[in-house]
């Protein structure tokens, strides 16, 4: 209670009490009441004491008037009209004169709301007023002139906290908002200069240095545009933070962050059927091979949220493996977590896993996967990708694991690459295994994860902080992305519509063009292409292709309960087959006589779509 006490200024009870006093003095004039005697100095003593009783229940003293908003002034229009009920109800039973009366009360209840949120709004607005002035472009000494997308609750809260903590180092110039009834209008002091389109005009006009993305709900369609247009400028961009980075981060400056290109796919959150997949997965052991990737840890992330019985993390690198275990023991200090150091290629040793662990569900993510570098060491591609695979594959069925899901790609699509190559034969492996085996085998099949290990976004951010040139293979090349929590969660989906032998094909949304992607990265730091960051054509590298696909020609789709996934029409190929394409590979597995010619030959007959490409026409053609 004492706290309470001090946390109250006085000189606002003082200024209140004088308002409620005037406002019952108007109510009396307002209806003919001229004659003052007692009785009306001890109706405006009660009306003082009852307002002020109500005020303190509400806390209202506790508040700083310049940051009180709406649900603030509607609470003083609350007690006004408790205060108008109790001393009614006073009056009526205790027979006072002029207390009785409700009309008096109700135009007493009205003027005193009236004056003392006319009186806060004043207050904060001269408060404002003068902190603008400061603050105003011309006066400011702030280094930076600042331009803030959004003039709701976001926009607002931004200029409190810059106004506040950060005025001397961030100059507001305006707002921008697409309500048109807010233009030209002021929020806390700062105008509406136009809508989302004005802004390329308005960064001219007003030299802005900085533009912050204040609105924390919006869908991603309109972020992506908002951004597109921010992108024709050369200022600065930031985001502002969702609810969990505020919470996370201690409040609205500290997490801004920088945009990141998922900002810029345009596509909103996936919507699961988490029913289904904790179904699958509680109380099962689940095995993720190559647990230690970019994919594998974020499998192992989303899975260990299911309650699996226990958790196995297989991988050959010891680093990546370390690092997964610590963060999910410490996020999971109660969940049974395994960690095995181990190669697919070793069978002996998968053998022992599978016997030590008897897993239910596998999800086989280990593979390499760096185009170029398969292209130079083709036998390495073969031996970890197909033979690995096939060990792990045989391994389920001998230890009826319930089902078992190929972590694919979309470069097994019509390969040009060796890395694709392998891929499609893994998955030729799982749906002829599908046809004699329990196990429910499929393959899940996507483009390219933003920010896996090696993927082209955080090499572009390396390239731009070190001043350039961003490094482009071909102009024209397009790539179909999505964000590492995105294809997981559809993998895991997936997997709940499993029967055997599918191939998941994920929806990826549009293509986007490298060259547009390293144009807008190196424009949203703040640069200009090719004028502060210049960007150099490469050339096609070996296996590489212009236009990555999703689905074999002579597949075909059918679609699944989940908008985003889809099956592929399973291509048709016989044990024998498979097992002729397994011996010949097997030959020249361990031959170090074998060229990399020779071994490609042998490919193109285990893998019939897989073709090369001419590099130097190829990149002769696209100059």
């Amino acid at each position: 209670m004492l706290n309470k006490i001090r946390g109250i200024n006085l000189l606002l009870v003082l200024v209140d009490t004088m308002l409620i006093a005037i406002s019952y003095i108007l109510s009396l004039l307002i209806l003919g009441f001229n004659d003052f005697d007692i009785n009306i100095i001890s109706n405006i003593l009660v009306a003082i004491f009852v307002f002020q009783v109500f005020l303190n229940l509400f806390n209202m003293y506790q508040n700083l008037i310049y940051y009180e908003i709406g649900k603030d002034y509607l609470k003083y229009i609350i007690c006004s009209f408790l205060s108008m009920c109790v001393l009614t109800l006073f009056g009526k039973v205790f027979v006072i004169k002029y207390l009785e009366y409700l009309r008096i009360n109700a135009f007493f209840a009205v003027f005193a709301a009236g004056l003392l949120i006319s009186y806060r709004i004043i207050i904060r607005e001269i408060n404002f007023m003068k902190k603008g002035e400061i603050d105003s472009p011309k006066n400011s000494e702030a280094s930076n002139r600042l331009l803030i997308i959004g003039a709701g609750l976001g926009g607002r809260e931004m200029i409190i906290t810059i106004k506040n903590f950060t005025k001397n180092k961030y100059s507001i110039v305006g707002l921008v908002d697409d309500d048109r009834s807010k233009y030209k209008k002021k929020i806390l002091g700062v105008e509406v200069l136009g809508n989302r389109y004005d802004i390329p005009r308005i960064v001219e006009e007003y030299d802005v240095d900085c533009i912050f993305l204040a609105i924390s709900r919006i869908d991603a369609i309109n972020r992506r545009k908002i951004l597109e247009l921010c992108g024709e400028t050369k200022a600065k961009i930031k985001v502002w933070p969702t609810t969990e980075e505020l919470i996370e981060k201690q409040g609205p400056i500290n997490s801004l962050r920088d945009v990141e290109i998922e900002d810029l796919l345009g596509r909103d959150p996936i919507e699961l059927e988490n029913h289904n997949i904790a179904n699958l997965i509680k109380n099962k052991v689940v095995l993720i091979t190559g647990g230690g990737g970019s994919i594998g840890s974020e499998i192992c992330r989303q899975i260990i949220k299911f309650n699996p019985k226990t958790l196995i993390i297989l991988d050959i690198y010891e680093n990546n493996l370390y690092d997964i275990e610590m963060e999910l023991r410490g996020e999971y200090p109660n969940k049974k977590i395994e960690t095995v150091v181990a190669s697919v290629r070793d069978a002996a040793r998968m053998e022992d896993v599978f016997k030590k662990y008897r897993p239910n569900i596998v999800l086989h993510a280990a593979a390499h996967k760096h185009v170029p570098l398969m292209e130079n060491s083709p036998l390495e591609a073969i031996h970890n990708n197909i033979f690995g695979t096939y060990n792990v594959v045989n391994l389920a069925d001998k230890y009826k694991v319930d089902r078992f899901v190929l972590i694919s790609t979309d470069k097994a699509v019509n390969p040009t690459n060796i890395m694709g190559a392998t891929k499609r034969f893994c998955e030729l492996i799982i749906q002829t295994k599908s046809k004699k085996s329990h196990t429910r085998y499929c393959a899940v099949r996507f483009g390219n994860v933003l920010g896996s290990n090696g993927s082209v976004i955080p090499l572009f951010k390396k390239q731009i902080a070190k001043g350039g040139p961003v490094t482009v293979t071909d102009k024209n090349i397009t790539r179909f992305f999505m964000t590492i929590p995105e294809a997981v969660s559809l993998i895991l989906q997936a997997v709940t519509y499993a029967q055997g032998g599918e191939i998941f094909v994920l929806d990826m949304g549009e293509p986007v063009k490298i060259y547009d992607l390293a144009e807008t990265l190196i424009k949203l730091t703040g640069f200009v292409p090719n004028v502060d960051i210049p960007i150099k054509i490469t050339g096609l590298r070996p296996g590489e292709k212009l236009y990555e696909e999703l689905l074999m020609a002579e597949e075909g789709l059918t679609s699944t309960k989940h908008n985003k996934i889809f099956i592929s029409k399973p291509t048709e190929i016989s044990p024998e087959e498979i097992n002729n394409a397994l011996e010949e590979l097997s030959d020249i597995k361990y031959n170090k006589n074998y060229s990399i010619r020779k071994v490609k030959e042998t490919m193109k007959r285990a893998v019939s779509t897989y073709h090369e490409v001419n590099l130097e026409e190829k990149n002769d053609k696209n100059k």
